[in-house]
């Protein structure tokens, strides 16, 4: 393996000898979920086992997930706070709070990540709870089971229902309130399904468009009925925004945006090239996920076109579904940094330690980022 890894090194700086320059280097970003075993907030050796490799691997910014499907790894009334009372227990202190801490020490930014319309397939959310069935986006089949809910093995929260809006929002409230050295905050998961897009036809929704529009029937291809979904999504988006930046001014709020843009706009609802250009957030990470390298350019590229300032778009490598082939991570790692993208988030942290080919990468060009 050490042999194979400093072979892979070799190639890699045969084969882009002119990008190695200081000056032009992204930054480097870091997704971490709470999928991974053991999960960072756990205890008090993992985080600081995060910050330890950040510092060495050159990242600066971390998007660290707290909220995923209703559970929540901060102090919460509107999620279920399992989760952060266990780390809690664990660690003696909040968690989240000294990893803030620990990364801000070191000059490196932290996100809070939500997974905000996804409930993954949490049957015991406290959402469903609360308000059963109906808080869910749907399609037209005849629904009799809460599984029959499932949308790509997963339920989603219909983003046009009052109640969801005023939930979230109030989470998104406790959560900014709670740590208020968080840099900022990234929305992922704010968009319809996009696999078969013919969801939101909630009764609720189908009556509030009916009231909005005088339409007494609805097309999926009505062009009505798809600019209606697609603004329930913004609509959200500003909810959740104007909440965090109430109660602090300075917090960035960022999305994730899926790509190519297309799928984004036309399948998920998610017009994340008009909240960039007016200002709704400052900052989107394109999901331009896939083990075929001409595919990933392609989106980087769809990606910069649509955006009127690159900068504020941060280019996603899956490193994923790539550790079987560690080459292409670093072939689609540096032609995120030829676009001229201002940075390179990695998805995800958990999948770079399992592979040392990747890290090591990482920590053997750290320099190039200073």
């Amino acid at each position: 393996m050490k042999r194979a890894f400093f072979v892979l090194m070799l190639c890699a700086s045969v084969a882009f000898p002119t990008q190695v320059r200081a000056e032009a280097a992204p930054r480097r970003s870091l997704l971490v979920t709470v999928l991974q075993a053991p999960q960072v907030l756990s205890s008090r050796e993992e985080i600081s086992g995060l910050i330890d490799f950040s510092k060495k691997a050159g990242i600066t910014r971390l998007y660290v997930q707290v909220y995923r499907a209703n559970q929540s790894w901060f102090p919460s009334k509107v999620a279920d706070p399992a989760p952060y009372e266990a780390c809690l227990k664990n660690v003696s202190e909040d968690p989240f709070a000294l990893l803030i801490k620990k990364a801000n020490a070191e000059n490196i930014e932290v996100y809070a990540w939500l997974n905000l319309l996804s409930l993954s397939q949490n049957k015991e959310a406290p959402l469903l709870k609360k308000y059963g069935n109906s808080i869910l986006t749907r399609n037209l089949k005849v629904k009799k089971r809460l599984e029959d809910y499932l949308i790509d093995e997963q339920y989603f929260l219909e983003p046009g229902d009052p109640r969801v809006r005023k939930e979230l929002s109030a989470m998104v409230g406790e959560l900014v309130s709670a740590y208020p050295a968080l840099d900022g905050v990234l929305f992922d998961y704010i968009r319809y399904p996009d696999k078969n897009p013919r969801y939101g036809y909630t009764e609720a929704n189908i009556k509030r468009f009916a009231k909005a529009t005088g339409s007494v029937s609805i097309k999926e291809t009505d062009p009505a009925w798809q600019e209606w979904k697609r603004s329930q999504v913004t609509e959200l988006l500003k909810e959740l925004a104007a909440k965090a930046r109430s109660i602090r001014p300075g917090i960035r709020v960022a999305t994730t945006g899926c790509a190519p843009y297309a799928r984004a706009y036309y399948e998920a609802f998610q017009d994340w090239q008009s909240w960039l250009s007016r200002g709704l957030i400052d900052g989107v990470t394109a999901m331009t996920y896939s083990q075929d390298i001409a595919a990933f350019k392609r989106y980087v590229l769809d990606a910069k076109r649509r955006s009127a300032d690159f900068a504020k778009v941060d280019i996603a490598v899956g490193a994923y579904n790539l550790t079987d082939s560690p080459q292409k991570f670093i072939r689609e790692f540096e032609f995120c940094k030829e676009a001229g993208a201002s940075s390179c988030v990695i998805f995800h942290y958990g999948s770079i330690l399992k592979e040392p080919s990747i890290s090591g990468f990482l920590t053997a060009t750290a320099k190039q980022t200073k």
